[in-house]
């Protein structure tokens, strides 16, 4: 999991976020603006300045540090094309983290999701050491649920009113892959 790019599928790599992505990151959120909204907490405008980005780079790479979370972006070329992250890792009996992604609005339908979902997954078995992945998705988010039972996740229930989505406490479906 260091800074080296590790291929996706065509020209799409996943590596490790970098201070200087503060950026690149803040134009992929700019770009993806209205393609993200309905699945993301409300942003305040200056959430898609780079200034912003890089004070939120410092936060995740802080986390991915201390070992609780690990801050991936998609790249393809120089232009960030979408976001992985493992989150809220825990160890001792539990050995789990949660999941989540994201990819560009241009290049969603290629199989760069799907991909990103397995590297996260072989890299939270075999270099983590992880037991188990959770992911939740909006009920209305059918893409999303797709990706995940592409990648083997399976869906464990609903969780009321999880996470305040575009402004609003909205219900998901909770989805987990067991790695061993």
């Amino acid at each position: 999991m260091t800074g080296n790019s590790i291929a996706l599928t065509g020209t799409a790599r996943v590596r490790v976020l970098h201070r200087s992505d503060a950026g690149p990151l803040a134009e992929a959120y700019l770009r993806n603006r209205e393609h993200l909204a309905p699945w993301e907490p409300l942003r305040s405008e200056d959430f898609f300045t780079a200034e912003a980005q890089a004070a939120s780079i410092e936060s995740k790479l802080g986390l991915f540090i201390a070992g609780s979370d690990v801050p991936w972006v998609l790249v393809d070329g120089s232009r960030i094309i979408g976001v992985l992250n493992l989150s809220g890792i825990v160890r001792g009996p539990f050995l789990s983290a949660h999941l989540g992604y994201w990819v560009d609005k241009d290049m969603t339908g290629r199989g760069i999701g799907s991909a990103a979902l397995e590297f996260a997954v072989d890299a939270a078995r075999s270099e983590l050491g992880l037991h188990r992945l959770q992911a939740a998705t909006l009920p209305h988010n059918a893409a999303s649920q797709r990706i995940l039972k592409r990648a083997g996740f399976e869906e464990i229930g609903l969780a009321a009113q999880y996470l305040r989505i575009a402004g609003s406490w909205q219900d998901h479906i909770l989805f987990q892959r067991i790695l061993c």
